[in-house]
């Protein structure tokens, strides 16, 4: 049973991305059929530009440098175009993969926890004398508390994202989406990084989370709606204002994140791929760009933690000062388009 259960989690990513590959393929059709539904428009990337996005997409989803950004950015200036929200979205999947595989354990650690401490509510058990038996009851409270952030602190991003497609349902030609845009998000949050980096007094780790922990940084992972923000970089930015170590709120900043990214990739999923039918000449590169999302997604994210435990946010911080100036130079040069 335990070798069956450390083979699920070592494959778990894996078996995510060939369901997703099924479904993608089950609803590509090889050409536009006449009387059916107009098929999805997305650009046209060859495979090793799939790839490259992919690598972009997972590089740049769990560092705190904007994925949006990259995405729009770095296509825009190699001349291949804007891959647009569809794209974007559905190539996150592999990061979601990514995640969960990397952090199986503790996933599963949390979900048990928080179920044996609501099963110990219900049956309204009295407290232990045992100090083993009460530390194991207060770790499951913890993780309770842990679960709760996470599910808590997903409703703000879901909530405004609701709103904001209903308020901009053309994303992909939006002034906010333009290059400018995105270059000032970039700018403002590597100044509230680098406050949060010299505030933050970076005492508590992840024994010390708490439901307002998730809250609070719900509410900053909902202005990753701004393309430029960054997800993770205004959850790991409100992490260091509440005075948690680096890697602790990076940690929980992918935990917290695994909610949103999966609906926002399963909604795009859904109403530009399911329900509408993609050409079977745009699988492939989503395809492609999921795996390679995954692959460095993973990749990231053990880089991350690791840095984060020695080093400081600061090299993020000039990244993104630079990435954004640089973006408006090229803009007022007339280099690139907005």
């Amino acid at each position: 049973m335990i070798g069956f259960k450390r083979k699920w989690q070592k494959n778990s990513g894996l078996v995510l991305l060939g369901l997703l590959f099924s479904v993608m393929l089950h609803f590509a059709s090889p050409n536009a059929a006449v009387g059916m539904p107009k098929t999805a428009t997305m650009p046209h990337f060859t495979l090793w530009q799939a790839a490259v996005l992919g690598f972009v997409q997972g590089l740049t989803e769990f560092l705190p440098i904007s994925s949006t950004a990259h995405l729009k950015a770095v296509p825009v200036i190699l001349g291949w175009g804007d891959p647009g929200v569809t794209f974007t979205a559905v190539i996150q999947l592999g990061s979601i993969a990514a995640v969960l595989w990397y952090f199986w354990g503790d996933i599963t650690q949390l979900l048990v926890g928080a179920f044996k401490a609501i099963w110990r509510g219900v049956r309204k058990e009295k407290e232990s004398e045992d100090p083993d038996v009460r530390a194991s009851h207060n770790l499951e409270a913890q993780q309770l508390s842990i679960v709760g952030g996470i599910a808590l602190g997903t409703i703000p991003i879901v909530f405004f994202g609701l709103l904001w497609k209903a308020l901009v349902p053309d994303l992909d030609n939006s002034p906010l989406r333009s290059m400018s845009a995105i270059a000032i998000a970039s700018v403002v949050m590597a100044i509230f990084l680098g406050l949060a980096e010299r505030i933050g007094n970076r005492k508590r780790d992840f024994k010390d989370l708490n439901a307002a922990d998730g809250i609070l940084m719900g509410l900053a992972q909902a202005l990753a709606l701004i393309p430029g923000v960054s997800r993770s970089g205004s959850t790991i930015t409100a992490g260091l204002f509440l005075g948690l170590e680096r890697a602790t709120a990076a940690r929980f900043s992918f935990l917290l994140g695994i909610p949103a990214i999966t609906l926002a990739g399963l909604v795009q999923l859904k109403s530009d791929v399911i329900d509408v039918g993609i050409h079977l000449s745009q699988v492939y590169p989503l395809v492609v760009g999921t795996i390679s999302s995954a692959i460095f997604s993973y990749l990231a994210i053990a880089w991350l933690i690791e840095f984060l435990k020695q080093q400081s946010t600061w090299i993020f911080v000039w990244y993104r000062l630079t990435f954004g100036v640089a973006i408006l130079g090229a803009l007022s040069l007339g280099w690139i388009k907005n």
